[in-house]
Order: structure tokens, then C-alpha cells, then sequence
């Protein structure tokens, strides 16, 4: 499986962005598709994902929408009412398999994309 993410950029605070990852490979219906960010200096967190229905951290509940369209074998993340502190590199990360309660650990995930950076200005 591999993952492509894009769609990162500037933008000032309480703006909006759209990142896109597109995945190709095989996939299945217990396939658990991501979203993890990392900003500088701090630990991976994550963000949000889809299976059967979308988790999502509570620093974004509310803000960010995880979509997928299996047609065009890609899952989106809209981001609303961005926040400086939103400010890092997000990836989009794939699993097979995972558990509920491994969901939001990163290392459960067995495919990752390269990243796109997102950068909030006050």
C-alpha cells in the first residue's frame, strides 16, 4: 500500500484547508485509513481516522471532517476554523486490521504517506 498526501499550506487562523491521500494498493473493508500530525519538537499525535465511522482527536472534533470516496481510492481531511496550534506536518497512515483501542496509536498503523506540511498564522 502506498500513500500519497497533499494539499497542505499557508493559512491564516480560522481559515480552512482540505488535505487529500490518495492510496493505491489493496485495501480492505478492515482497512483503517489516518491522519497524524507532528509539529516541531513534540510527539506524533493523532488526528483522525475512518473504518466503518470516523474517531477523531478532541483538539479537532468539531473543526476537521475525515471523508473518503472508495471510487477515487482517497480520503480527505477538511480542516475548519484552523488554530495556530494546528501548525504541523500531517500525514495519512494505513492499518489492516487494527483493534478499536489501537486506533489513535500510530504505532499500529503499518503504511505511512510522506507528509504535508500546514502552517496556521496568528
Amino acid at each position: 500500500v502506498q500513500l500519497q498526501a497533499s494539499g497542505g499550506g499557508l493559512v491564516q487562523a480560522g481559515g480552512s484547508l482540505r488535505l487529500s491521500c490518495v492510496v493505491s494498493g489493496p485495501t480492505y473493508h478492515s482497512t483503517t485509513l489516518a491522519w497524524f500530525r507532528q509539529a516541531p519538537g513534540k510527539e506524533r499525535e493523532f488526528v483522525a481516522c475512518i473504518r466503518w465511522r470516523e474517531y477523531y482527536a478532541d483538539s479537532v472534533k468539531g473543526r476537521f471532517t475525515m471523508s473518503r470516496d472508495n471510487g477515487k481510492n482517497t480520503v480527505y481531511l477538511q480542516m475548519n476554523s484552523l488554530k495556530p496550534e494546528d501548525t504541523a506536518v500531517y500525514y495519512c497512515a494505513a492499518g489492516n486490521r487494527l483493534i478499536v483501542s489501537t486506533l489513535r496509536d500510530g504505532a499500529a498503523y503499518e503504511y505511512w504517506g510522506q507528509g504535508t506540511q500546514v502552517t496556521v498564522s496568528s
